[in-house]
């Protein structure tokens, strides 16, 4: 997958202004760009493309950001963009209101409506995780979304935060994946975002039902990896934090290749995996490192290691930290 690393720190400080321009013209719908650090406008930018989504991570000092209506007339692109406020603040007016958004803020722009962004930076650099894509790849009604455009969306709880994670591990984790696998990465973060914003506006039931199957699978993912260490995580207790039926749950799995206990046992393995071949976690003994990831039985985890990784956990972590086990990371279960 194609993952580019872009600074203007690499020219003179009187040329970086331009060189950002540049990068946005490149990376961005068309708008106009300001800023109080023009003289030396140092930034970075790290874009990942995938199936027709670009997720891309970006820190500057002071922006200000306008797409005008001659912008618009005479180029839309047809793209939605959807911003992660990490740090700083924005202050986004359109149609002539001013809406503030914060970090932990989630908010929409259409490339077909004018409006003016301030970005306001803290202690230096605002950060932004940015996704970009074709306003036909989301499942819902333009008109719907219009209803959500420049209004902040909390990613500090729910499916705000859901969302934010996904777009956090796709670009932490961009050059891990094939171009085989962006179609998939794509429709998912759209179908997240879809569940998200009809989720706001009260529209969840313009959805298709692939996109509420994709978007509950992922929140049911990102459920299940936040709560692993609780043992008694089973699929029963997956369901009722969701409202669906256990019979409804495995129907959202059934094209995986184990069932949802398995696959939580899996994940479960995983993380003590890593955690055995960390060598700053050695002084913790191994029935520690099972129950922090929910296992409560000694035996029960010994068998199920050796099952999964061909030696039991003492030896796997002996092997690990001394150098020996060279396919420690082929065998993850990611």
């Amino acid at each position: 997958m194609l993952v580019q690393d872009l600074s203007t720190e690499v020219v003179a400080a009187k040329e970086r202004f331009a060189l950002w321009e540049e990068f946005s013209r490149e990376s961005y719908m068309p708008h106009l760009l300001r800023s109080e650090h023009q003289d030396d406008f140092r930034a970075a930018m790290r874009v990942a493309g995938m199936g027709g989504v670009q997720v891309s991570v970006s820190s500057f000092p002071h922006l200000e950001v306008v797409r005008t209506p001659k912008l618009v007339r005479r180029c839309d692109p047809e793209m939605y963009q959807v911003d992660c406020v990490l740090s700083g603040e924005i202050v986004l007016e359109l149609d002539g209101r001013e809406n503030m958004c914060r970090a932990g803020d989630i908010v929409l722009v259409d490339s077909g409506r004018p409006f003016r962004g301030q970005f306001h930076a803290t202690r230096g650099k605002g950060s932004h995780l940015i996704a970009q894509f074709p306003r036909t790849l989301l499942p819902l009604p333009r008109s719907t979304v219009q209803g959500a455009l420049a209004a902040p969306i909390s990613a500090r709880h729910g499916m705000g935060a859901t969302f934010f994670r996904w777009l956090s591990d796709l670009s932490a984790r961009a050059e891990e994946f094939t171009a085989a696998e962006a179609p998939t990465l794509a429709s998912v973060t759209v179908d997240l975002l879809a569940s998200l914003l009809g989720h706001c506006l009260d529209a969840e039931k313009k959805l298709t039902p692939e996109s509420r199957r994709q978007a509950l699978r992922v929140r049911i993912c990102d459920f299940v990896e936040q709560h692993l260490g609780d043992p008694d995580l089973t699929p029963g207790a997956i369901a009722a934090a969701h409202g669906i039926s256990v019979s409804h749950l495995h129907a959202v799995f059934a094209d995986q290749d184990c069932t949802v206990a398995a696959w939580i046992r899996n994940r479960r393995l995983e993380r003590c995996r890593r955690d055995l071949a960390d060598p700053l976690l050695l002084a913790r003994p191994v029935q520690a490192v099972a129950a922090c990831w929910g296992f409560t039985g000694p035996a029960h985890f010994s068998r199920a290691f050796r099952a999964t990784y061909g030696m039991s956990p003492r030896e796997y972590r002996h092997a690990a930290v001394t150098g020996e086990a060279a396919y420690a990371s082929s065998t993850s279960l990611d």
